[in-house]
């Protein structure tokens, strides 16, 4: 998307008011979050080797930034794009039990990230992961999860509303539940970024399932690497968003995959040479436990929450200076 410009865009706080909210939705949220869900905070990486298989793989096409370590020859680091992968293998070297879980900060680099409104090169988002039982594993504790994370953001919003009244943006009741299949039969001339707009603007909030394999039209909804969710057990939560005029994601997230469905997803995209990696071999022997998890974005969250018409007026990231000076002339200033 380019540089949305909303008519008599207002922030309503000041710069350091600003400043002050952002840390308030992130110190209350990660709490809330921890104490509804059962997940402890704990330290994470902010790069791991590149042979362990760990990083997150994105679409396919986005590229890690990399280096190396003197201490550490013939090895190549990169800054994880998320932490999707790396978080299984915690909640199985620290002993967590069915039911328990953990979140942690998680910051990226996106260095193929087209800057706009909506994406920085900068990712910040509390990544999280919950061990689950072999029979969790569907559609119900799926919805369950995401109804809970749903409320924990309502309870935000009341928050907020508390202490910035003039600020708080309303958000919608509930949330709907709809696959990225049925979603195309009910807009099949329609592009995905124009489904997702159309459906968040008549629901408000919106889980779309099922995101990843191919449609009925031969190209998936959107990518997703074949090494982490299971493709039909995953989704994102998406808000309507009034300034924009567009659907705005807040997380992605889903039941991860078993040793079964980790083969099915590696042969349909074409890359069964990850089965040789530490972190595969570890999944299609059995060895890891049966997970739920996902990353919900901290920029993200505080942009909807505060009503925001940039990320860039929440998080301290890099802009072009032309897209500084612009947003300055509109009224919106980019830390």
């Amino acid at each position: 998307m380019k540089l949305v410009f909303p008519e008599n865009y207002d922030p309503r706080l000041s710069v350091r008011e600003t400043q002050e909210a952002i840390k308030y939705i992130r110190d209350t949220f990660q709490k809330e979050l921890g104490k509804e869900m059962n997940l402890e905070r704990i330290s994470a990486p902010l790069f791991v080797e590149k042979s362990s298989g760990l990083n997150d793989n994105l679409s396919g096409t986005e590229r890690p930034v990399q280096f190396d370590v003197s201490g550490i020859p013939g090895e190549t680091m990169e800054v994880v794009h998320s932490l999707a992968k790396w978080k299984r293998m915690a909640l199985k070297e620290y002993g967590f039990a069915p039911g328990e879980g953990l979140y942690t900060n998680m910051n990226a680099i996106r260095r193929d990230e087209e800057l706009d409104n909506l994406h920085s090169c900068y990712v910040d988002q509390w990544d999280w992961e919950q061990v689950i039982r072999k029979e969790d594993r569907n559609l119900e504790t799926l919805k369950e999860t995401v109804r809970q994370i749903f409320k924990i953001i309502k309870h935000m919003q009341h928050e907020v509303w508390y202490k910035y009244p003039e600020a708080a943006k309303h958000l919608p009741k509930d949330i709907h539940f709809i696959t990225s299949q049925e979603l195309e039969d009910r807009y099949p001339d329609k592009t995905p970024k124009e489904r997702e707009n159309l459906i968040c603007r008549e629901y408000g909030c919106v889980f779309l399932m099922q995101i990843g394999d191919k449609l009925k039209s031969g190209e998936p909804h959107d990518g997703r690497a074949p090494d982490y969710d299971d493709w039909q057990l995953n989704g994102d939560i998406l808000f309507w968003f009034e300034h924009l005029q567009c659907a705005l994601e807040i997380s992605s997230m889903g039941i991860r995959l078993d040793e079964k469905a980790l083969e099915e997803q590696l042969k349909k995209a074409g890359c069964e040479d990850r089965r040789s990696l530490p972190y595969h071999r570890m999944l299609l022997n059995g060895e890891l436990p049966y997970t739920i998890g996902g990353g919900i974005g901290q920029s993200r969250l505080c942009m909807l929450l505060l009503d925001r018409a940039h990320v860039g007026e929440v998080q301290a990231s890099i802009w072009p200076e032309e897209m500084r000076r612009v947003c300055r002339d509109h009224g919106i200033f980019l830390l």
